[in-house]
């Protein structure tokens, strides 16, 4: 069986490109920098769910993520979540936090309306984020 997005993830986010094991979202809310890390595992919920080789495969990809997000876009604070209380498929939230933000120091979830991306937003973040993380030797940008 292939995997398959859910359904909530896909409706709000823009699918980036993937690792080894993880597919990149971009959270297309324009507050913060965030991007999403979809293990490319079918009926997974939790961490523990994932394989011990899974589990130490997201924790490098997701490790990766945290950096090189928090080095490009000079994070006060790096966030990073995985909630599921809304979406059960196995998803983590890496959010670049500012002291200045929108909804500093509360996490984000339903602290201020997400703000879609305009068209040239969207392509200068798709294109700065898809270049670092081209720098992990198995990232795969998507032609979005």
């Amino acid at each position: 069986m292939a995997f398959k997005l859910h359904p909530v993830l896909a409706a709000d986010c823009i699918q980036l490109g993937q690792f080894e094991l993880c597919r990149v979202l971009l959270m297309n809310d324009a507050n913060y920098p965030w991007l999403i890390l979809v293990p490319q595992v079918d009926g997974v919920r939790e961490v523990f769910e994932l394989s011990d080789s899974q589990q130490l495969q997201l924790m490098d990809e997701s490790h990766y993520v945290l950096k090189a997000l928090n080095d490009t876009f000079k994070a006060d604070k790096m966030n990073q979540a995985a909630l599921g209380n809304m979406v059960p498929q196995l998803h983590i939230h890496h959010v670049v936090r500012y002291k200045n933000d929108a909804a500093w120091p509360a996490p984000v979830w339903g602290k201020v309306a997400s703000v879609a991306y305009g068209k040239e937003d969207l392509e200068e973040m798709v294109a700065k984020v898809n270049k670092v993380l081209s720098n992990h030797q198995h990232y795969r940008a998507y032609n979005n």
